[in-house]
């Protein structure tokens, strides 16, 4: 019997080719990505919890702008998803984050090269819109590298193989659920999990190539934390944050625990990994959870190869843990012990805390940023 967690969906694979021939060779950012989508929601009727409201008009709220922000927040009015501009659109005009814009624009003035690629530096909200998200996996800084940040945390194209914390995530998952095949050819691609209501975020949102950390406390983490309070207050029902590492755990400290999980780690970094990440079984937790609150068709299907309906000796579907079985066939649950998904919650998974001082995994974001910031000191040593 197959496992819908790993099965659904599996196929869908976003290609940058595929989408790269949609754009004109004279095409502006926006027509890249298309004119933004109106809502069909009436005036009054009720929306998703997240999604853009209908009062919210972007050409209108646009026209208050001055031209100098016009020019600034350029990329944000073209590539950003229309639910969650809606709900930041007070926090990028503030002198902070206009401040940062210009500092990228001198960034970009000046030849250096910057990592995701500009087009893609809101991806994430167009993979994941607000009002879909149900789980905020959090990262730190892009990968520097070439070819490798697009924007989600964690995830690259191919044909750049998976990087070491990702592998490790892999390993993670298979503990998890053995019946999970890594992808072909090493790959990396996370952009499934993203449009299945993934929330993929680094803290950071732009670093120099080859130069980790270089756009640090420059302003990007006022405005990720921003995404991850509006997180928290819109999406009512409850989501998922996993928090891997010191930095993560921040992020995640003033959360309310009642409406929403928190499963915290160390880092899926080698250095860090075989500190308890392979066995803290956050993704299984994830899914009992969700299953919880959302049912059996709430759950992450955390599958990421293009071959459809393989077969998976686990005789139990969705989520099967010491709590709570989902059983396929009648998708209903059992109670194995007395403990209740939310007491586990409580008690357990709301935190698993890291057994090490935050000091050691602060800058565990992968091997890649590590040897980068091994280079520079060498190279400051011998100046």
């Amino acid at each position: 019997m197959s496992s819908p967690s790993l099965k659904r969906g599996a196929g869908h694979l976003a290609s940058p080719a595929a989408d790269a021939k949609k754009q004109k060779a004279n095409g502006s950012i926006t027509s890249f990505f298309g004119a933004p989508k109106s809502s069909a929601t009436a005036p009054g009727k009720t929306t998703a919890a997240g999604a853009p409201s209908p009062s919210f008009n972007k050409q209108k709220w646009v026209a208050t702008l001055t031209a100098e922000q016009k020019e600034l927040l350029k990329l944000e009015i073209d590539t950003m998803d229309e639910s969650w501009l809606a709900h930041l659109k007070e926090d990028i005009v503030k002198p902070e984050f206009l401040a940062l814009k210009r500092f990228l624009q001198k960034e970009k003035q000046s030849g250096v090269k910057v990592f995701p690629p500009e087009e893609d530096i809101y991806s994430w909200s167009r993979h994941t819109p607000l009002h879909k998200v149900k789980v905020v996996i959090i990262g730190q800084d892009p990968y520097h590298n070439h070819n490798q940040a697009h924007g989600l945390a964690f995830s690259v194209r191919p044909p750049t193989p998976a990087p070491p914390s990702l592998v490790n995530i892999y390993k993670g998952i298979t503990n998890d659920y053995p019946s999970f095949q890594t992808p072909p050819n090493r790959g990396g691609l996370l952009t499934p999990w993203a449009e299945r209501g993934v929330l993929l975020l680094n803290t950071c949102l732009t670093v120099r190539a080859h130069q980790a950390a270089s756009h640090a406390n420059k302003g990007w983490e006022r405005l990720t934390q921003r995404a991850i309070d509006v997180v928290t207050r819109v999406r009512t029902r409850g989501v998922v944050f996993l928090a891997w590492g010191a930095p993560a755990g921040k992020r995640v400290t003033g959360i309310n625990r009642e409406r929403h999980c928190i499963l915290q780690s160390v880092h899926p970094s080698p250095l860090s990994a075989h500190r308890g990440f392979f066995d803290n079984q956050h993704f299984k937790k994830c899914n009992d959870w969700l299953a919880e609150r959302y049912g059996a068709d709430g759950v992450i299907d955390w599958s990421l190869t293009t071959t459809k309906d393989k077969a998976s000796t686990a005789p139990l579907a969705v989520v099967q843990s010491s709590s709570v079985v989902v059983n396929k066939s009648t998708n209903s649950p059992s109670q194995d012990k007395k403990q209740t998904v939310t007491e586990l919650t409580k008690e357990t998974v709301v935190a698993t805390k890291p057994s090490t001082s935050p000091q050691d995994d602060e800058f565990e974001e992968d091997l890649d940023a590590l040897e980068a910031l091994a280079a520079v000191d060498e190279s400051s040593s011998k100046s």
